[in-house]
């Protein structure tokens, strides 16, 4: 299967459409994301991917094709010494390219990204009920390492989380 975007680092001229794809994901009924359709603003969008270029410990993905862009992924290396192996990451992908490898190469660009930091773990939390996404996740390799109770506070109510891991290489 060819595919029909391309994965690259996101750019501030992206804001407005990363802004958008954030809300129609996160105004989704199922509840994908923590934020629901409310989402930062393009302005703050744009100066956040800014400030990404002054700082190596963090990225943002996005995956474009003919329609614009289709997804994105979100990664950033913990800032504390004794955990800067590791990297959490979130990731989404508009409704209407799901099941077409896009999660799938945004991942790998993750994995690539973290590689070329010395990156060892990459982390992520995965809604329990958000299975399509869980099984995403298994099958790119990620392990489940342990269960949030109550983890997220989503509108008025909290929500549970499955920590899930993806070992990048090996460690030193």
């Amino acid at each position: 299967m060819s595919r029909r975007f391309v994965v690259r680092h996101a750019a501030p001229a992206d804001a407005p459409a990363l802004v958008e794809l954030g809300r129609s994901v996160g105004a989704e009924p199922e509840g994908w994301l923590i934020a629901d359709s409310t989402w930062r603003e393009p302005g703050d969008e744009r100066r956040y991917l800014r400030s990404l270029r002054r700082y190596e410990g963090a990225a943002v993905f996005v995956a474009e094709g003919a329609e614009g862009i289709v997804g994105r992924l979100s990664i950033a290396r913990d800032s504390h010494p004794a955990s800067a192996h590791v990297a959490d990451l979130g990731l989404m992908v508009a409704s209407s390219a799901r099941r077409r490898g896009v999660g799938t190469a945004l991942l790998e660009a993750a994995v690539e990204w973290g590689r070329g930091l010395g990156v060892c773990k990459l982390e992520l939390h995965v809604f329990p009920h958000n299975t399509p996404a869980i099984a995403l996740y298994d099958r790119f390799g990620f392990v489940r390492e342990g269960y949030r109770r109550a983890h997220y506070r989503r509108g008025r109510e909290y929500v549970d989380a499955i920590l899930m891991a993806y070992e990048v290489g090996s460690r030193g």
